[in-house]
């Protein structure tokens, strides 16, 4: 068995990212009557919601803006995308999303399966994650993940994120392990792949939308199921 240790993205990998969070923010559209307040829908919501998500998070992995800033000033932009200038709202909708979207647990499909068979196969299975650790948590235990992975790295917990190398090196040290026998499943081609090249490691893409990558990667996947082929 060349490998013997497997490194996991969480987000958008293992857990659902997008359904989990559409549900957390349909749930805060419905409680704080933004209906009511002036916009149209909760698609229109969303569809405004998601970018300003993705400026912030870019910025955040930038360090141009903080933790607290992600959370609050996202919901503060798209509020005023609508033209609602309501800072005690936007802090509202912020606690609420960090409160309601980790405790949601719908997984990608086949991925306990997928769990079970690699543990089964005797593999050491890790985590290495970005994202704020009090969130990431809630996640992992919620939705049942925690008892597969030996190691959990949390990028917030240890100070740095992927794809640098050094959260990487870092994981291999906690597993007592070298990049010849490790291995990385990711979704995000700039972090987890680039980041798992750079440490040496080889690499599972797991691009369920198709999404065009810029170099070569070692495996490439668009169902979880397709690992019981590599591992």
């Amino acid at each position: 068995m060349k490998y013997k240790h497997i490194f996991f993205d969480l987000d958008h990998t293992l857990w659902d990212f997008e359904t989990n969070s559409r549900r957390a923010l349909m749930q805060i559209f419905d409680e704080n009557d933004l209906g009511g307040k002036g916009i149209p829908s909760f698609e229109k919501f969303h569809e405004k919601y998601v970018p300003i998500n993705d400026r912030y998070w870019a910025r955040y992995h930038h360090g141009i803006v903080s933790k607290e800033q992600v959370r609050h000033g996202r919901f503060n932009d798209t509020l005023k995308a609508f033209k609602i200038d309501d800072t005690a709202l936007a802090e509202v909708m912020a606690e609420s999303y960090v409160t309601l979207s980790p405790r949601n647990t719908a997984l990608f499909p086949d991925a306990m399966d997928v769990l079970k068979y690699l543990q089964e196969k005797k593999y050491k299975m890790h985590l290495i994650t970005n994202g704020f650790a009090e969130v990431q948590w809630i996640k992992i235990e919620n939705s049942g993940l925690r008892p597969f992975f030996e190691h959990i790295i949390i990028s917030e917990e240890v100070g740095t994120q992927k794809p640098d190398k050094q959260i990487f090196d870092l994981a291999m040290g906690r597993a007592f392990t070298h990049a010849e026998e490790c291995i990385m499943i990711g979704d995000n081609y700039n972090t987890d792949i680039v980041g798992a090249k750079n440490a040496g490691m080889d690499q599972v893409f797991f691009n369920p939308n198709k999404n065009r990558k810029r170099e070569a990667v070692t495996y490439e996947i668009t169902t979880l199921t397709e690992l019981k082929g590599i591992l």
